[in-house]
């Protein structure tokens, strides 16, 4: 695609500004996960911010940028090392990247200790919604609880009323299960805890046959997740006990990799690739023609994610100090891909949840959006945040 054409699929987007400054670009580090079984989601999250920057010359707000990229490698002391060596000796002063909460719980004290300022791609941990908010702390794409709230309405919204539940034992695990409890309103009548780097699932298979509930909910993310379907539909559940899931155990690469065997199965999420709104649109049509791949929502948050920052940068142009930033921030003067969106009290979003479901479209199989299940929801802990 040439750039006359590039720039003609994102005119949607409010990117086009004329540039503050002529000088040294201002550094974001994005420090994510490359490697390993999550490695596609960090990739994803990459190259959709980097497709705004593009987008925009080099721009983001019309302030020159420059995207310092590390790889945390999904250990939360590589992530503190790397953010540490930013602070130190790059002088960056404004971060995002990070996918997995147990990561950012490293990662987001120090940048918050230097004052810095930090704004979520992906992970929306409770411990940092609640009574330890911080001015200094934003995110753009959920509060933990609140995508796995979504999924325990689907589940009510399906007729469900005994479910087992599983998730890895870390933060965003925790409160994946406690996210779902929190609106489901049928009997749990199972919850597992898995491990971050499990590959065998026989065990908990098993359990599944014995207590033979009406469907199962888990959050496995990215390699996790592949795993775990594939490893489901061998043991022949799939047939037998069906699957209310959220957004990450279930994306366009998940999919991919599953293939048929994940027709039927249920799922929810804020954003989804055919929702028919023009910044949506464009990002995907955008997306698809540099990337040759269809995005997950890991490239929608990311690119949220840069249309908020640039909003904010327009605003103060430029100027990262803490106090002029958060009030540019929380205005959200920008066109999310998902459509309506605001930072709540805590500065994580207020958005609408939807119904989704892998279908058979065309001869292929696709992820395809059934319907409304929350609208304007918030997260739990926004009441507890005194900023």
């Amino acid at each position: 695609m040439n750039r006359r054409a590039f720039l003609a699929t994102t005119a949607a987007t409010p990117l086009a500004a004329p540039a503050f400054a002529q000088g040294a670009p201002l550094r974001i580090g994005f420090i994510t996960t490359l490697s390993g079984p999550g490695g596609y989601i960090g990739a994803d999250a990459r190259d959709a911010f980097q497709l705004a920057i593009d987008a925009e010359q080099g721009r983001l707000g019309g302030v020159n940028v420059a995207l310092s990229v590390e790889d945390d490698g999904l250990r939360p002391p590589q992530g503190k090392q790397i953010v540490e060596r930013m602070l130190r000796n790059d002088r960056i002063r404004l971060f995002t990247g990070v996918i997995f909460s147990n990561v950012l719980g490293a990662v987001a004290p120090d940048v918050l200790d230097g004052d810095a300022i930090y704004v979520s791609n992906n992970a929306g941990p409770s411990n940092f919604a609640g009574r330890e908010c911080h001015r200094n702390y934003f995110v753009v794409s959920w509060q933990n609880d609140s995508l796995h709230e979504s999924a325990g309405q689907l589940a009510n919204n399906l007729g469900y009323r005994r479910m087992m539940i599983l998730a890895p034992n870390y933060q965003a695990g925790r409160d994946a299960l406690a996210g779902f409890r929190r609106l489901f309103r049928g009997e749990v009548i199972g919850e597992q805890f898995t491990r971050l780097d499990q590959t065998d699932y026989a065990a908990e298979m098993a359990q599944i046959r014995a207590a033979r509930p009406d469907a199962v909910f888990h959050f496995h993310p990215g390699g996790l997740g592949i795993a775990f379907l594939r490893q489901y539909a061998q043991a022949g559940l799939l047939a037998t006990i069906p699957q209310c899931i959220p957004a990450p155990s279930m994306d366009s690469t998940i999919l991919t990799a599953v293939g048929d065997a994940a027709e039927g199965i249920n799922l929810s999420s804020h954003w989804n690739s055919d929702f028919d709104n023009a910044p949506s649109r464009a990002f995907v049509t955008a997306f698809r023609a540099r990337y040759n791949r269809m995005p997950t929502y890991y490239a929608q948050q990311a690119y949220d994610t840069a249309l908020a920052i640039g909003a904010a940068l327009r605003q103060t142009r430029g100027d990262v100090a803490p106090a002029g930033f958060r009030t540019a921030m929380m205005r959200a003067d920008f066109q999310s891909t998902r459509g309506r969106f605001r930072f709540g009290p805590n500065q994580h979003p207020v958005q609408d949840w939807f119904a989704l479901k892998v279908e058979r479209t065309g001869g292929s199989l696709g992820i395809v959006t059934k319907g409304r299940i929350l609208e304007n929801h918030g997260d739990a802990y926004a009441a507890q945040c005194r900023i």
